[in-house]
């Protein structure tokens, strides 16, 4: 549940001239009411889902810019409606539940959620990474650049990834991991350093294991040969580099 003692004093909180929309799919009446309330107070536009079919439902009516789903519903899982987003959307997507197995989390992010926070959560911490996710979504899509390297070229403009020219489906997070990456060749990036500029520093819901999940899935992706590495490589003890061969 919300911590009390953070749930005033949202003006920290960086907005637009226009309310980015969110989806937020939890059935604890008690925690949709008091979470509605503080992000429509810090100026966004919530639409509430209390069941799987509802979120499908109102997925398709379009137009959301983030959706916080719980997992554990009446009528099914939260995990449903990830895979159903992310067969045609990479808009943010955050997972709030009181499920802290590890299991859940790796499930979770495996299948493209950008972040997993679990219950009891502190609110201030919540907007903190909404912010952040969204203002990330935004600075992507604003950007007309190009990175290119070891035979990949991502368009950033677009949100599209190319292996020799074939493309590539990433998800949020593996697309910004592999940006963060790429526009830094050759350079040993810590672990820290990187979950700093992914993610807001506070809390500890984004760790050293989130961050070995997604490498692995962006190796996947990239690689050719993913259990030997050659363009995203670990250097022992001290984090990860982008090789440019």
């Amino acid at each position: 549940m919300i911590e009390k003692s953070l749930c005033g004093g949202l003006g920290y909180v960086e907005r637009k001239s226009l309310m980015d929309r969110i989806l937020l799919l939890e059935d604890d009446l008690s925690l949709v009411n008091g979470m509605s309330f503080a992000l429509r107070k810090a100026d966004y536009e919530v639409e509430v889902a209390r069941t799987v079919r509802e979120a499908e439902d109102k997925w398709a009516e379009g137009g959301y810019d983030l959706l916080i789903l719980d997992i554990s519903l009446p009528d099914g899982s939260g995990f449903e409606i990830c895979k159903k987003v992310r067969l045609t959307s990479k808009v943010p997507i955050i997972f709030l539940t009181a499920r802290d197995e590890e299991i859940d989390i790796i499930m979770g992010l495996d299948m493209g959620a950008d972040d997993y926070i679990t219950k009891p959560f502190k609110l201030g911490v919540l907007m903190s990474r909404i912010n952040a996710l969204l203002r990330r979504a935004r600075d992507f899509a604003a950007s007309d650049t190009e990175l290119a390297s070891n035979d990949i070229r991502v368009e950033l403009l677009k949100g599209q990834v190319y292996k020799n020219g074939a493309p590539i489906d990433l998800t949020a997070g593996e697309y910004r991991l592999l940006c963060l990456f790429m526009q830094s060749p050759n350079v040993i990036l810590s672990k820290e350093q990187i979950l700093e500029k992914l993610w807001d520093s506070e809390g500890s819901f984004v760790d050293d294991n989130t961050l070995t999940v997604y490498v692995r899935r962006l190796r996947m992706k990239i690689e050719d040969d993913p259990g030997d590495p050659h363009m995203l490589v670990t250097v022992r003890r001290m984090g990860y580099k982008w090789n440019v061969m």
